[in-house]
């Protein structure tokens, strides 16, 4: 089975640095929800794994996270797509727990609520920690410039060992062109 794991903020929505906290703040990215849906159609599991510290802070309520996610599955949904699992983390980085990336609990989470292992799944992310999460699962990294993407492409990018795409849309541009013509 082929999955790919996206990071939230940044690489299918608009990322805020006072954080989403509602469904009207939550703007997808252009070309992030249509892109989302052709790895559905083209045979691909679609999960995110979202660091979600601002429930943790208390600057939003649950049900506000729920609503968000609800407007982006519907939105993948009407496009003819489908997300397959999502899971996000809670804490605070105080909270020193397993799942708040950098650590690969999100990834092994999604593991068990597919069925599947991640090893050698694309993981996109906007940040490091997101690409560190997917190398501690064996997942294939991949950095988009949107989001925080350009300014950790700047810091790191002597030591960044992925591809780099200006957005989640050429990547799956990308991706599905070299599988076509594989």
């Amino acid at each position: 089975m082929k999955l790919v794991i996206l990071d939230r903020d940044g690489v299918i929505n608009q990322d805020s640095d006072n954080y989403v906290k509602s469904a009207a703040e939550w703007i997808p990215l252009p070309g992030s929800i249509e892109a989302m849906a052709r790895l559905s159609r083209a045979g691909y599991q679609v999960a995110i794994a979202t660091n979600q510290s601002g429930l943790g802070r208390g600057l939003f309520p649950a049900t506000a996270l729920t609503e968000m996610h609800n407007k982006m599955k519907t939105l993948v949904t009407k496009a003819g797509g489908r997300i397959d699992a999502l899971v996000w983390c809670p804490h605070t980085p105080d909270d020193q727990c397993d799942c708040r990336k950098p650590a690969p609990g999100l990834i092994y989470q999604i593991e068990q609520h597919l069925g599947l292992s991640a090893k050698n799944a694309w993981i996109v992310g906007d940040s490091l920690r997101d690409l560190e999460a997917g190398i501690a699962a064996g997942c294939k990294p991949v950095l988009v410039k949107t989001g925080k993407g350009l300014r950790m492409l700047e810091k790191n990018s002597e030591s960044l060992n992925a591809p780099v795409f200006d957005d989640l849309a050429q990547f799956v541009d990308q991706l599905l062109q070299t599988e076509i013509s594989e």
